[in-house]
């Protein structure tokens, strides 16, 4: 059985500013790699890969040219083989667009030998929807399951997953091909070893435009049903008051004067 993992190249930094002009995230000269969550779900497909003989496992982005890096760090862990759609016409697209790229990716390879099975982490670091995952299940009409914190048993048919919920764990059996979105609860990612990380240097990427996966522009890109009109930093925090007193006993007294000042209690 194939199975896929899409991954995403985004950011690694924690300090990503804001264009006050424009209103856009500056990612220039930013260091980029795999998005956190999604570590979590290629560690989770080659699992499934070793559980299943005859398995390989198709690791899948969306993005400019650089996301190659990422594509190549996943087949440095044990992913058999690589694909990149990238395309100008791709770019401005929102969660959407993005899923039913995928879904025309997954579409093409499928027509060269089946898919089973595709995992996702459950969200991105930098729009953090947590949606793609859905709406590439919706976009291929397949079942599928999110916040994944536990793989149990797997066949070529059907997969049965736990899933974290509010209110406790969901135990759930998909009949497959299905999609997968996990947790980081899930597993504890390898790392890569000095023998994949040199085939994966190596190793060649299949590049897709939009008319390799005959995608319809009016689902993505500028045609996108989202717009991000402007973003702006978090503001800063505000100073703390320091409640005094000399022992604790006072100090629980004044912080409660406080809090009836400020019609809390």
């Amino acid at each position: 059985m194939n199975i896929v993992v899409c991954v995403k190249h985004t950011p690694t930094s924690a300090s990503v500013g804001v264009d006050p002009a424009t209103g856009m995230v500056k990612t220039e000269g930013l260091p980029f790699g795999m998005t956190p969550l999604d570590e979590y779900a290629v560690e989770e497909a080659l699992r499934s890969k070793e559980k299943l003989a005859g398995s390989k496992v198709f690791v899948l982005s969306l993005g400019p040219a650089g996301a190659e890096e990422t594509l190549r760090a996943a087949l440095a862990l044990g992913c058999d083989e690589g694909i990149l759609l990238t395309d100008p016409s791709f770019a401005k697209g929102d969660s959407y667009g993005t899923a039913y790229l995928l879904s025309q990716g997954v579409r093409k390879l499928a027509a060269e030998s089946p898919v089973g099975l595709i995992f996702c982490g459950k969200q991105t670091n930098d729009g953090e929807t947590g949606s793609v995952g859905g709406q590439l299940a919706a976009w291929l009409q397949w079942p599928s399951a999110a916040f994944v914190k536990k793989v149990g048993e797997l066949s070529e048919t059907a997969i049965c997953v736990e899933r974290a919920m509010e209110d406790g764990t969901d135990t759930l059996k998909l009949n497959l091909p299905g999609v997968v979105s996990v947790t980081k609860e899930i597993n504890e990612p390898r790392l890569p070893s000095l023998k994949g990380k040199m085939a994966a240097k190596k190793a060649a990427v299949r590049k897709w435009a939009a008319s390799d996966i005959s995608a319809d522009a009016a689902n993505y890109g500028a045609n996108s049903p989202c717009r991000v009109l402007k973003t702006t930093g978090v503001p800063a925090r505000a100073s703390g008051s320091v409640i005094a007193g000399e022992t604790p006993e006072d100090k629980a007294k004044n912080l409660l004067i406080k809090l009836k000042e400020a019609k809390f209690v």
